[in-house]
């Protein structure tokens, strides 16, 4: 029997503005970027000063390792970013400096996409050498992933009614992608390359993080009513998956709701995309059409979440033996 760890995948985010460049060209594989567009990343990371991802998802790590210990697997939980520090293949290659032989890979995005989290897989299998892996695919299904996600909405939601004397609804959001990465390629189809192998169906990603919004608003009955959108679509790449949050809050408008709690339940902890697309500008949209827009908090370092991806962790770490 090997010597085992878990190890947690994450998107990296930069630590200063200056850094931004940089971390531009790792996300885009060093493909050129319109330096305008680089400039409004930088203007975005500056307005909230900076992005807390790195730390909180130590700090989930860590409770992610209290919890395995709790339940008797003493292994080290390892975290490694696909676009800044700690890298994967840096991440990977001190474990196997450290004698880890078996690891359970859990990527912290829970919907599954075979060209977002399968790129986090490819990244961990390039250097895994003799390294046994269990890389669970995706997890938006996960009951305590809901339960984390219910718990900051009744809290938001019970202070708002508070306030308001009233239940108001509910917007879900996930992270877009590029149509082209979740569209099914046509039977027999020639030229150009293939983003996943011929024969599977469409990518689960959009399924996914609806279900997770199922999931959440199931175990919070008190919500009149809900929509679903997708949000912070890229500026390039052809069109991205939608409704956009923008078009959703037009319709929105349409029908005289004033007030709507935003929760996020495509990413799991706080960072550009909720501090600055969310709180800056979803608010200032909102506004404009008449529509106070508040946020849930973050899971950041729940522990419920914890919970959730010891036990997802524990499973792979069985699987292996």
């Amino acid at each position: 029997m090997g010597k085992q760890a878990v190890l947690l995948l994450a998107h990296g985010t930069p630590e200063t503005v200056e850094q931004i460049p940089e971390y531009l060209r790792n996300v885009v594989s060093g493909r050129p970027l319109p330096q305008p567009l680089v400039e409004e990343i930088q203007h975005r990371y500056g307005l909230i000063g900076r992005s807390p991802l790195t730390e909180l998802t130590m700090e989930h790590a860590r409770l992610v390792e209290q919890d395995l210990a709790a339940a008797g697997h003493a292994v080290t939980v390892y975290v490694g970013m696909r676009n800044w520090r700690p890298y994967i293949p840096d991440v990977v290659k001190q474990m196997h400096a450290d004698g880890v032989e078996e690891a359970a890979v859990l990527c912290l995005a829970p919907q599954n996409s075979r060209t977002s989290v399968g790129l986090y897989k490819r990244a961990v299998e390039a250097e895994a050498g003799n390294l046994r892996i269990d890389f669970t695919e995706g997890w938006a299904d996960h009951p305590l992933l809901a339960e984390a996600f219910a718990e900051r909405l009744r809290a938001a939601l019970g202070k708002l009614k508070a306030e308001t004397g009233e239940n108001v609804p509910v917007l879900f959001t996930a992270h877009s992608v590029p149509c082209r990465t979740v569209q099914t390629p046509a039977a027999g189809a020639e030229g150009g390359p293939r983003l996943w192998p011929a024969g599977q169906g469409p990518d689960p990603y959009p399924t996914d993080a609806k279900h997770t919004a199922e999931l959440v608003a199931a175990r919070v009955p008190e919500i009149p009513r809900w929509w679903f959108a997708f949000q912070s679509q890229g500026a390039s790449g052809g069109p991205w998956i939608g409704p956009t949050v923008e078009e959703t809050l037009d319709s929105i408008a349409a029908e005289g709701v004033k007030t709507v709690m935003l929760q996020p339940i495509g990413f799991l902890c706080d960072h550009v995309e909720i501090l600055y697309d969310v709180d800056i500008a979803f608010k200032q949209y909102a506004e404009k059409k008449g529509i106070r827009l508040e946020r849930t908090e973050s899971l950041n370092n729940s522990a419920t979440l914890a919970k959730a991806v010891a036990e997802l962790a524990g499973q792979g770490l069985a699987r292996l033996r």
